[in-house]
């Protein structure tokens, strides 16, 4: 095959600005699928993917398309438009030569549009900009297209217009993709290498890796090694998504397709390593960074037999999503009630609840997850520094020289009417600003947009500034944000307190200064949630030895005089000073049996 005929390109932007129907009408034009077999989003092969109408799983295919008497090869991967998947869309432009950067009318430049914008130009793609579904009535078009001209520093006339859903321009689109991305290097004759930008897991064929190849070709039984875990084998089919499997004699430089491995041992096959011919002197093509974990959370299996059940659906998972990470959960004191469980770090809350419903859904199982949250850099005294991820790690203060925790640096594409509301809704997160741009002219008057640069904390992030954000912008408002680092932070554990024992499991970390209102909060839900005893139970919230909050549940009351039928009332308050006797006893020796219901109850809070 001519690499002068193949094109690689992906498509990227904000989350439903039509990324997905674009794919649909690509394979439609080039009769890649027949219109009899065509149904919407059509790459997304994932029922969850299907209901909530939004991109999880990058996806690649490869499509023929007929030119001026010639036939080109187009690769094509599909891309997630949400912050939490940034790590798929990287991964997809490593593999390609050309982006094609989609924007909805109706909205606009989005802040992932920015993001990935950025992830594109960083890998030296050729961009091609497309304004989406000018179809839609009432839009002003050439304020879309003046705001993405100023965004690429282009002329208008370069940009694209089209309606993804009714076909239109979508010819304009494959012609722009032939003429202005370039084609691969063609270095056939080389030594074989590929980069591994996804894999997944089939119970007979074993481990697919998909690969975008380099240099050189890979047939079936060539033997071949990867170069990062050292594992070396035959491939047992190569082939292409079309978008199924499609078996092929080859795969040759600038090809994307896979490599059936037939290993077993998922943990061998590491997304972004190379592979190449054995032997060989070749060197590692530059992978991707390792992705860095922002919200981590323990996940516990209802039903601890199903423990070993939940390692081997992580492990599955984590082949084809390399952002996934989990290790077992150390802590006796976390295990205490939902029995063994492991401690998972995902990119975003979305990308958690995505993991939950694919564990439900692909694997049946029942789970326990409890609240999300971050990691802390705890640097001792003595020199040491070590990464802490639950309150029940968190050490002794009087060793403590300094406590880190993650910051990240946040965009916010809003029109310029809410940019007040915006940054006093920052201010009460720790917000710090750092500049502002307008995306739009001063023409567009109440319909200018703006970009609005900050930093803050990644913990305050999580609460629920989405929902409060949203909220004060009527939905106008879209975010997205970059990991900066650890910067220095006051923080303390507080402790919670039933009868006296500290409750490892419902201990939390918070900023100092905000202590007193978690706990009146969390003691004040407790008083709610646990059941009465028959004495009195304290709830008690603290930071170290000190009581900041607490609450009382009074105890049930047993009628200990009902028997009585007669006789002095001497009888009667000899039974109630026992009874009262009793339950001062209990309150000093009794314990408060803490049902599950009730963790779940607060982790819900």
């Amino acid at each position: 095959m001519e690499t002068k005929r193949v094109r690689n390109f992906c498509i990227i932007s904000h989350v439903d600005h039509g990324k997905s129907t674009l794919a649909d009408r690509f394979l439609e034009f080039t009769n890649t699928i027949t219109k009899d077999k065509m149904k919407p989003q059509y790459l997304d092969l994932m029922p969850l993917e299907r209901e909530r109408g939004i991109t999880i799983k990058l996806q690649p295919v490869t499509m023929k398309y007929s030119y001026q008497g010639e036939v080109y090869t187009f690769n094509l991967i599909d891309t997630p438009g949400h912050v939490d998947f940034s790590y798929e869309v990287s991964r997809s432009l490593a593999a390609v030569e050309g982006a094609i950067l989609l924007v909805d009318i109706s909205q606009g430049i989005q802040a992932q549009t920015l993001a990935n914008l950025h992830l594109a130009k960083k890998q030296g793609l050729t961009i091609i900009p497309v304004v989406n579904k000018i179809d839609l009535p009432n839009f002003d078009l050439e304020a879309v297209k003046e705001e993405l001209a100023n965004l690429l520093n282009i002329d208008k006339s370069e940009i694209i217009c089209i309606s993804a859903k009714k076909g239109i321009g979508i010819e304009k689109v494959l012609e722009a993709v032939i003429k202005k991305v370039p084609e691969p290097k063609d270095e056939s004759k080389q030594s074989f290498q590929a980069l591994i930008f996804d894999s997944h897991f089939d119970e007979y064929k074993g481990v697919l890796l998909h690969v975008r190849v380099f240099k050189g070709v890979i047939k079936i039984d060539n033997r071949i090694k990867l170069l990062g875990s050292g594992v070396i084998f035959p491939t047992l089919e190569v082939g292409i998504f079309s978008p199924g499997l499609k078996k092929q004699d080859k795969l040759e430089a600038g090809d994307i397709g896979y490599i059936v491995t037939g290993l077993k041992e998922i943990e061998k096959c590491r997304v972004g390593d190379t592979a190449a011919c054995f032997p060989s002197q070749i060197t590692a093509l530059e992978g991707y960074k390792e992705p860095q974990p922002m919200v981590f959370a323990s996940i516990y299996p209802k039903e601890g037999t199903k423990k070993e059940l939940l390692r081997q659906a992580l492990s599955k998972l984590k082949l084809n999503d390399a952002s996934l990470t989990f290790e077992p959960i150390g802590s006796v004191a976390d295990q205490s009630v939902f029995g063994m469980g492991f401690r998972v770090g995902f990119l975003g809350l979305l990308h958690l609840d995505i993991v939950k419903e694919r564990l439900k859904r692909e694997y049946g199982l029942d789970l326990v997850i409890t609240s999300p949250s971050v990691s802390y850099n705890i640097k001792f005294k003595t020199g040491k520094s070590k990464l802490i991820y639950s309150p029940t790690e968190f050490p002794d203060p009087s060793q403590v020289d300094k406590i880190e925790e993650p910051w990240v640096k946040i965009d916010i594409v809003t029109p310029i009417t809410y940019i007040g509301s915006i940054m006093e809704l920052l201010r009460g997160y720790l917000g710090v600003f750092l500049s502002l741009e307008y995306i739009s002219g001063e023409k567009y008057g109440k319909f200018q947009r703006a970009v609005l640069h900050y930093e803050m904390p990644l913990a305050l992030l999580l609460v629920d500034f989405y929902d409060k954000l949203k909220s004060i912008t009527s939905g106008y408002t879209s975010y997205s944000y970059d990991f900066m680092g650890y910067r220095p932070t006051d923080v303390v554990k507080l402790d919670i307190l039933v009868a006296g024992d500290v409750i490892e499991q419902l201990s939390s970390i918070v900023y100092r200064d905000w202590a007193l209102r978690s706990g009146r909060r969390i003691v004040g839900s407790l008083k709610e949630i646990l059941p009465r005893q028959l004495f009195e139970v304290k709830l008690q919230a603290a930071v170290g030895g000190k009581i900041l909050a607490s609450e009382k549940i009074s105890p049930l009351r047993k009628d200990v005089t009902a028997k009585l039928y007669g006789g002095d009332v001497t009888r009667k308050n000899k039974l109630l000073d026992k009874q009262k006797k009793g339950k001062q006893k209990m309150a000093r020796l009794g314990k408060v049996d803490i049902p599950p219901e009730a963790y779940l109850a607060i982790i819900k809070k």
